[in-house]
This record gives structure tokens, C-alpha cells and sequence, in this order.
């Protein structure tokens, strides 16, 4: 006998109501979504993301200067080897960069020992190889040291990109890595200038004591002023606050009422300024913005809230992106861009309406084809792909999924295949009325026995899409998505929609013969 138990038809329902619900703020205008929005955050009031080709937006390509990172690692790598000859009072000619290293010239041979211990101490990926002089020792970076370097540089740029897109409110952005040194970024909605103008910028930011008496030694470095084009002054290079030791940063005024950027840092940034600033009191130090600095005030006290202001004349749309940059952390490479395009949005026009004109022929086709092959249950099997369409729909408005032409060409796919199911189960209801069954039994078994046989066709179907969204980039992604959801979605509205429909129907008329 052809039974459903009541808690699954209120289940079937239920689902049914939320693909209806969720899926029709996508046909409703923007004011409608917003007062929804606002009623509350239950309601359902989210649309589909539109990819890059459908919406259109910024899609750029950059290249990392992974020179200028090694350049940085040598000349860090310099400092410290200066260091620790001084503070161990040993004797030495230079201690200069070279590519990817240092090159060490001591006065001593005796002395060579003790700066090869200290070497493999500090970090045993160096590489050392010792002239044939007995004093000279180049330190390079070994080949598993750079290719870690390498790896998570590109790491830090993504991430950093990640969050400053991020910061400007944009849905689904595709961040990514291409080759050894590049990174896509894509960008729905914005322009390729603001991406650029955001992206581009290094925002590294140091607090920097000046050189005693303002005369530079090999340890400090001329910077200008970024207000006051032709002015430099000498600083140290290491920084006694950097970028990552910021805990916040926003935009607001000072008491003059001009534009500031306000920061507290970090305790471990609070605790090291309160020390420096300490012994430094009546020096002056550097605030140092991407190679300038911005203003170079006298220490008066020690500072040891661990909080302060940024001002460097700005305007308030200035002051609104650096406090944005400083959130978001400095990138570690500059990037150069090496591609740069844009989407028009009337180019994404016309590929949603070419979508959409597809998958309305796509759709009428399928349930022409339902009807004439099957009749009234051909119908009910019509219903249950309305259902799917929607309940497609209300996935990816609720999982804020982006939706791009491959997606849209997913979701063709799926219309064609999720009257697959209904097409077996009817067939071999069929082949059951043939065989001498009644109509109730015919059914019992049509969807009993096929149940196997779709079971292992969407599966399969399903795995590939998996596949296709783990190895997949972009695009691919966007179909694979659309399709898993698509075949889930199909196999609730073939399965449980038109064996509910079908069910009702037959308890209520009773029939001797299936209109098959």
C-alpha cells in the first residue's frame, strides 16, 4: 500500500515553502529587499551573487617583486650579522649584501668559527661556503629556504588583498594564485582604478627613531617627507613599531577638527614603544608610511597607553583608506600589475538575459516533453521541477553563492536532468501495469525499485562535481557548484514531491488505470 507518513509530508511541505520563500526576494526590487531587510534579519531578503561576467567588475593581474623580499631578507640578514660581530667584539672588514645572502670578510681566521656557529644557530637553511682565503664566508639562502620564502610571501598577499577587498563591502571576490609569482584578483561590482588604487598600495607603516644629530651612518637610511617634496631626513632602519603591531585603526578628527587616523597597538607594540620612548625622551622619532615620512614629532615623555594619532594633512577620504590599509596590514612585496581589464555591466546584462532566455527554452521544452510522453503524471512531474528550479534558487541566495555563466550553464544542465529521475521511476511503472499489477502496487514498486538505479546515476554525477570543485579555479568552480546543488535538489523534487503528488492523487481518486 502507498503510504507517507505525516512527519515527512510536513518535512516535503516545509522544504517547498523555503525554496519558494528564500528564492523570491531574487524577483523583488531592491527597496522591497531593504525593508524586508529591515524588518528583520530572519526574513529572507538576500539575492544571488553575480559573478565578474555577469555583473561585471575589475579583473587584474599582478605580479610580486619576490627580488626586492630577497633583497630585504639580505639586508636584514646584514644587520644582524653587524650586530652580533660588535656585541662579541670580533674583528671584521665588511659585512656587505650580496643576491640572496651576505658576504662576510673577517680580520681573523680564528674568528671565522665562532660567525659559522652563530650562522647555523640563527637559521641551519643558510647555506655557508668559505673562500679559499680562510676569512671571506658568503651565506645564501638554500633552495628549500626560498621556495619557503617564496610560498608564504604569496600567502601574506593574498591574504592581505583578501582583507582590503574585504574591507569595501564586495561579495565574492576571487583571490588567487597563478604561476610562481602572480596573484587574479577579481573583483564583482568595483572598477579596476579603486581595485588598483586599494591593491597597489603597500601601506607599510614604522615608527622609526631619527639618527643622532641627524648625520646617517651605514645604519640608517634618508627618507622625504611626503608633505614637503626636496626635505629628507636621516632615520634608523629598524623600526621600533611596525604595521603588524597594530590592534585598530580609524578614521577621526583631532582637536582642530582635521582629519587623523587614530591606532592603538598590540600589547607586545605598547609595551616596546613605552620602552623606547622612555629611554628617548626629548628625541625625536619618525612615523614612516611607505618609504615617507608623514611627521617626525619630539618624544616629550614616555608613551605608554599604547594608542595614538596619525596626522599628515589629510583629507577625510584619505584618512578613511589609510585607516582601511592599516586594518587590513601592510602587504610584504610590492605588486606590479601586469594585466588589467574590466567587464562592463552591459556585457553582464546581456549574458543574464542570454541565461536566462536558455534556460526558459531549456525548461519549456522539458515540460513539453513530460506532458506528451506522460501524461497527467507528466504534469505532476512538471510541478516538482517548478519546485526544483526554486528550491536552486533559494540555495544560492541563503549560501550567498556567486552565480557565473558557467553556473548559469549548470543550471541548463540540471533543468534537462532532474526530470531523469521521474522518467525511471515512470518507466517502470509502466513496465509493473504491464506485468499485471494493480495501480497502487505498480507505483509502490516503480519508485521502490528504481530508487537503485538514480541513486547510482546522481551520484556519479555528483562525484564528478566534486572533482571539478576541488581541482577547479573560478569558473569551473561556479559550474561544479550549481551542479551538486542542482542534482541534490532534484533528487528531493523527482523522489519525495512527486511520490507525495502522485500519492495524494491516488488516495483521492482511487483510480483503476494510471494515466501513463
Amino acid at each position: 500500500m502507498v503510504q507517507i507518513p505525516r512527519w515527512k509530508i510536513f518535512l516535503i511541505l516545509a522544504v517547498c515553502f523555503y525554496g519558494f520563500a528564500y528564492s523570491s526576494p531574487n524577483l523583488m526590487g531592491a527597496p522591497v529587499r531593504a525593508y524586508m531587510a529591515d524588518l528583520g534579519g530572519w526574513l529572507p531578503h538576500k539575492t544571488i551573487n553575480l559573478g565578474l561576467d555577469l555583473r561585471g567588475g575589475a579583473h587584474l593581474l599582478y605580479e610580486v617583486d619576490m627580488d626586492k623580499v630577497f633583497k630585504e631578507r639580505s639586508d636584514n640578514l646584514e644587520q644582524d650579522y653587524n650586530d652580533f660581530i660588535k656585541e662579541n667584539q670580533l674583528s671584521k672588514r665588511s659585512v656587505t649584501a650580496i643576491e640572496r645572502g651576505v658576504r662576510i670578510v673577517m680580520e681573523n681566521a680564528e674568528d671565522v668559527q665562532a660567525v659559522k656557529s652563530m650562522i647555523r644557530r640563527s637559521d641551519p637553511r643558510l647555506y655557508i661556503v668559505a673562500d679559499d682565503d680562510g676569512v671571506t664566508l658568503d651565506v645564501t639562502m638554500d633552495d628549500s629556504y626560498v621556495k619557503e620564502v617564496h610560498d608564504q610571501v604569496i600567502a601574506q598577499v593574498i591574504e592581505v588583498v583578501r582583507r582590503r577587498i574585504d574591507e569595501m563591502g564586495t561579495n565574492e571576490p576571487v583571490i588567487q594564485r597563478q604561476g610562481d609569482n602572480r596573484v587574479v584578483v577579481q573583483v564583482p561590482g568595483a572598477s579596476s582604478e579603486q581595485v588598483r588604487d586599494l591593491v597597489g598600495k603597500t601601506a607599510k607603516l614604522g615608527f622609526h627613531l631619527v639618527a643622532s644629530g641627524g648625520r646617517k651612518s651605514f645604519r640608517d637610511m634618508s627618507l622625504p617627507y611626503a608633505e614637503e617634496p626636496g626635505r629628507e631626513l636621516a632615520v634608523k632602519k629598524t623600526a621600533i613599531i611596525t604595521g603588524e603591531m597594530l590592534d585598530n585603526a580609524q578614521p577621526t578628527f583631532d582637536q582642530g577638527g582635521r582629519p587623523v587616523v587614530s591606532f592603538r597597538m598590540n600589547s607586545l607594540g605598547a609595551r616596546k614603544f613605552c620602552d623606547v620612548t622612555r629611554k628617548n625622551v626629548g628625541q625625536p622619532f619618525a612615523i614612516v608610511l611607505d618609504d615617507e615620512i608623514i611627521s617626525a614629532p619630539r618624544i616629550n615623555e614616555a608613551i605608554c597607553g599604547g594608542s595614538g594619532q596619525i596626522s599628515g594633512g589629510f583629507d577625510v577620504k584619505e584618512a578613511q583608506d589609510l585607516a582601511l590599509l592599516l586594518r587590513a596590514g601592510a602587504l610584504p612585496a610590492d605588486l606590479d600589475v601586469v594585466e588589467e581589464r574590466s567587464v562592463g555591466p552591459s556585457l553582464g546584462a546581456d549574458s543574464v538575459a542570454a541565461g536566462k532566455t536558455a534556460s526558459l527554452i531549456g525548461m519549456a521544452f522539458v515540460l513539453v516533453f513530460m506532458f506528451v510522453s506522460y501524461g497527467f503524471f507528466g504534469l505532476l512531474a512538471n510541478v516538482a521541477l517548478i519546485v526544483n528550479i526554486g528550491l536552486i534558487m533559494a540555495l544560492l541566495s541563503s549560501l550567498q553563492a556567486t552565480l557565473t555563466l558557467p553556473g548559469i550553464a549548470g543550471i541548463v544542465l540540471t533543468v534537462g536532468m532532474a526530470v531523469d529521475a521521474n522518467v525511471l521511476i515512470f518507466e517502470r511503472i509502466r513496465e509493473e501495469v504491464s506485468g499485471g499489477r494493480s495501480p497502487i502496487s505498480a507505483v509502490d514498486a516503480g519508485y521502490s525499485r528504481a530508487m537503485s538505479t538514480i541513486i547510482d546515476s546522481n551520484l556519479t554525477t555528483l562525484i564528478a562535481a566534486a572533482i571539478l570543485f576541488s581541482v577547479g579555479t573560478g569558473p569551473v568552480k561556479g559550474f561544479a557548484v550549481t551542479l551538486a546543488i542542482g542534482i541534490m535538489t532534484s533528487m528531493f523534487s523527482a523522489i519525495m514531491v512527486t511520490r507525495l503528488l502522485v500519492v495524494l492523487w491516488i488516495q483521492r481518486k482511487k483510480p483503476k488505470v494510471l494515466p501513463l
